[in-house]
């Protein structure tokens, strides 16, 4: 089966875009052009790669696992042949986030960029907002630990954020054999937000309880959170980064090692127009280099 790469390059658009018609603006051309190369790429692999709705289309599930085998090669290519060796990044790239990931995690993964020449500009944010700056354009990339279904957005996995049931050591010390619900029951909770999501979540999935209880203390960063903890405020649910250094120094310890921890994805994603840029590319391949590290 022979497929040209601008068939590929125009389903690539379609995809990333939601649209046949945000895909002809992506790519420039009229779209008849992008209907017509569409439809040669379906009739050269044999099935439909999108169903069509009413304003739009939607991938199907061979679609979708074309967009994930030729994206990056396209990516690359793209970046090949617009780059020139040695030439400095043309343009800044904006970035939203977590606060705490991006300080704790994406920024220091980033700095050797910065020091090559990339113009960074990052925004800290909650997913909707970020989602809402990366679909108008605000934003060339955001890390969102919601997965995006807006349509237009590239989305890929980044990291698996592992949660932990910490303490300080003096309310550790003073809790009497296994560590149950029962057993934290005089302990104070400290909190991310006042409908404490993270901790009822840890509830749920290893108590396989509800948490009815009220947290003593809420506070909408979760270094803050880290930081009560360390200080003796009481207990906390953190994402193990965040806290690694304070577990080996005893500054806190884990109150539990479930089998099976919360896990919680984090994503990738970027808006169409800029995917394929080369700077957008080298905070993309940063990020992912970094985060098993995380």
């Amino acid at each position: 089966m022979k497929v040209s790469l601008d068939l590929l390059r125009s389903f690539l658009a379609v995809h990333r875009a939601g649209s046949v018609t945000g895909a002809a603006e992506l790519l420039g051309v009229a779209q008849p052009t992008v209907t017509a190369q569409l439809r040669a790429l379906e009739e050269a692999v044999g099935r439909p790669l999108f169903d069509r709705l009413p304003r739009g289309v939607t991938p199907t599930a061979a679609g979708d696992e074309l967009a994930r085998r030729v994206a990056e090669p396209l990516d690359r290519l793209a970046a090949v042949l617009t780059d020139e060796p040695g030439a400095a990044y043309a343009r800044t790239v904006f970035l939203g986030g977590p606060a705490e990931l991006l300080a704790e995690r994406v920024l220091p993964a980033l700095g050797g960029l910065v020091a090559e020449g990339l113009e960074l500009r990052v925004t800290a944010g909650l997913p909707e907002r970020l989602l809402d700056d990366l679909v108008a354009g605000r934003l060339d990339l955001a890390v969102t630990s919601v997965r995006p279904r807006r349509r237009g957005v590239v989305v890929e996995p980044l990291y698996d954020e592992e949660f932990v049931l910490v303490a300080a050591p003096a309310w550790a010390d003073r809790l009497p054999g296994p560590v149950t619900p029962a057993a934290l029951r005089d302990v104070p909770l400290v909190a991310y937000g006042e409908e404490a999501p993270i901790l009822r979540r840890y509830w749920r999935t290893v108590f396989d309880i509800r948490l009815t209880r009220t947290p003593s203390l809420v506070v909408a960063d979760l270094r803050a959170v880290r930081a009560a903890v360390v200080a003796g405020a009481g207990a906390s649910v953190l994402p193990a980064y965040l806290c690694r250094g304070e577990l080996a120094s005893g500054a806190v310890r884990a109150l539990l090692a479930p089998a099976v921890p919360p896990l919680n994805t984090l994503f990738l994603a970027a808006r169409p127009g800029v995917a394929g840029r080369r700077e957008v590319q080298a905070v993309r391949r940063a990020l992912l280099a970094a985060a098993p590290g995380w």
